[in-house]
């Protein structure tokens, strides 16, 4: 890339799921996409009067998905798995599109499951899509652009 280059940021409604290599239906907003690691304040007696900060335990937040109910069953099968005793882990990618519809970047996560679905709510009285939530509990995300 040469210098002076515009580099424009990414649209936020571009983006697409995809579980263990299958791009799943269309999802209106993720969130959850964080890694956090925790620190460990030290000091040694010989040490000036400064703590160190040493690098802890890193985790990782649910990533929450929501889109819109349909007759598409299958995140409801693979939460069924876990209900029953029978987890299946899978892994897994968001990936954010450029204006092209081409793949930008993707933030992959691995041993992922289903640990929480939310219905619609449901009123009369308004006009909106009725919208299903899914929480899927993963072991670790990694961002690759491309």
């Amino acid at each position: 890339m040469a210098v002076g280059d515009r580099i424009d940021p990414f649209a936020q409604f571009n983006f697409l799921l995809q579980i263990d290599d299958v791009t799943t239906a269309g999802f209106t907003e993720v969130s959850g996409l964080e890694s956090t690691q925790e620190t460990i304040d030290y000091r040694e007696g010989s040490d000036e009067p400064i703590l160190r900060k040493l690098p802890g335990l890193i985790t990782v937040a649910n990533i929450s998905l929501k889109r819109g109910m349909t007759k598409n069953g299958d995140l409801w099968a693979w939460r069924q798995t876990t209900l029953q005793g029978k987890t299946e882990r899978r892994g897994g990618a968001i990936i954010l599109l450029n204006e092209e519809r081409k793949e930008a970047l993707r933030v992959n996560f691995r041993e992922g499951w289903i640990c929480k679905w939310e219905g619609p709510s449901l009123n009369a009285s308004t006009n909106e899509v009725a919208v299903e939530t899914v929480e899927i509990c993963h072991e670790g995300i990694e961002l690759v652009i491309k």
